[in-house]
């Protein structure tokens, strides 16, 4: 929809982070693991990751980065006509999380309605995209997307530390609505349904029967992931797939002067440095600072290089990321 007056194009107009104040380090964790110094981080590349202590839940990291997100957009939670929780693992299977976040929140008594997106890693940028479809129809004047992640309860430690050690917890929020920055372009996503497997958390749907198999749901309640599998897929695709978004966005790779990703790993950042031509000074990578915290880590990536001074009015900014199932996505952003 081309935008108009009457509905303009939907910005980012506030935005706001959550990290756990426990910090676990890779060679906290080589001790652990009864593994030489240094062994984790030379296997998954990250050296730091934030971990929830007992009294950090889910909604309230949300809604502390909800609160923050408010305030830099000077929206009271009265002004919101849409709340969208998007993350891979909500606090449990039902009632939707979004629900809880909007009581998190103190905005029971306002009518707006409060639901899940879930597109695993790719939560928050497919939210954007439905947030920017409800601003530029005139459903929506300000959209709340919050996502809030703790990985840390399903990391297989003991069978897969390479995997277990990528990740860590947090949460992000943005407002969304009628901005001169930071507004929202074209958004594409492709799915590769061949990977359904290759990223998985098998239990917690209907999958397995706790009542008739509770063993076979305790032994698949740790989150697996064939990484080769997964590299393999995403590298073979991502090419085509970027030309297709900067196609959408009437964009050539040349014009893209910074590339926000999902913190998949240093690994993979290093894999879109490599094989899809932006060089490392054009791409924003923390992930061995904090590690990939699920849906959360694209939006706290986007506010890190925000608040590192990296976003510079006027500059075109590339939204991409990858995630279960398997899927790609991109989004243009326009500073």
């Amino acid at each position: 929809m081309t935008p108009t007056p009457d509905h303009p194009a939907a910005s980012i107009v506030g935005m706001g982070v959550y990290l756990p104040r426990n910090v676990v380090s890779s060679r906290d964790m080589d001790t652990r693991l009864g593994k030489g110094a240094g062994w984790l981080e030379r296997n998954c590349g990250v050296r730091l990751r934030h971990v929830v202590s007992a009294d950090e839940t889910q909604e309230a990291m949300g809604a502390a980065a909800a609160k923050a997100a408010l305030a830099n957009a000077g929206v009271a939670g009265a002004g919101i006509d849409l709340l969208l929780f998007a993350a891979a693992v909500g606090r449990q299977p039902i009632p939707a999380t979004a629900a809880l976040i909007k009581h998190e929140l103190g905005l029971d008594a306002h009518a707006f309605p409060a639901y899940d997106i879930n597109a695993t890693c790719l939560s928050a940028l497919a939210a954007m995209d439905v947030a920017a479809l409800h601003i530029a129809s005139g459903r929506s004047k300000t959209v709340l997307i919050v996502a809030s992640e703790i990985a840390s309860r399903a990391l297989p430690w003991a069978s897969d530390p390479r995997t277990a050690g990528l990740f860590g917890d947090g949460a992000a929020a943005m407002v969304v609505g009628a901005g001169a920055r930071n507004r929202l372009g074209a958004f594409h996503m492709e799915t590769y349904a061949s990977g359904y497997e290759h990223c998985q958390l098998k239990a917690g749907g209907t999958r397995y029967d706790f009542h008739k198999q509770p063993e076979e749901f305790a032994a698949n309640s740790w989150f697996n992931m064939k990484g080769k599998a997964l590299y393999q897929l995403t590298s073979e695709a991502a090419p085509g797939f970027i030309a297709r978004v900067l196609a959408k966005a009437g964009w050539k790779q040349s014009d893209v002067d910074l590339v926000v990703p999902h913190q998949a790993s240093p690994h993979a950042l290093a894999h879109i440095v490599k094989r899809c031509g932006f060089g490392t000074e054009r791409v924003i990578d923390y992930a061995a600072e904090i590690g990939n915290q699920v849906a959360a880590s694209l939006p706290i990536a986007l506010f890190k290089a925000r608040q590192d001074g990296r976003l510079e009015a006027g500059m075109k900014v590339l939204l991409l990321g990858t995630s279960a199932g398997v899927s790609l996505g991109g989004a243009a952003m326009i500073v």
